[in-house]
């Protein structure tokens, strides 16, 4: 793993740290399952797996944010 590789993962671990009291607020919780290609692979845990608004909360929410803020980020998937 290259350099801009690492640093791609360890900003995209700080952000989903940063929103995960939120989401564990409401009984749920997000698990980084791998990150290849720009895609950052995501496992939704809790109240948030099967979720109605965990298309809203993953793609307005944390697709947006990770997009924004760490160059390389193309798409967040869930596993």
């Amino acid at each position: 793993m290259n350099e801009e590789q690492q640093a791609m993962e360890e900003q995209v671990k700080v952000l989903i740290d940063k929103v995960r009291p939120y989401l564990q607020r409401d009984g749920g919780d997000i698990e980084i399952m791998n990150i290849e290609d720009g895609i950052v692979y995501v496992q939704m845990l809790g109240a948030c797996d099967g979720c109605m608004a965990i298309d809203i909360t993953l793609k307005q929410g944390i697709e947006t944010m990770l997009l924004e803020n760490v160059p390389g980020v193309i798409a967040v998937v869930t596993v």
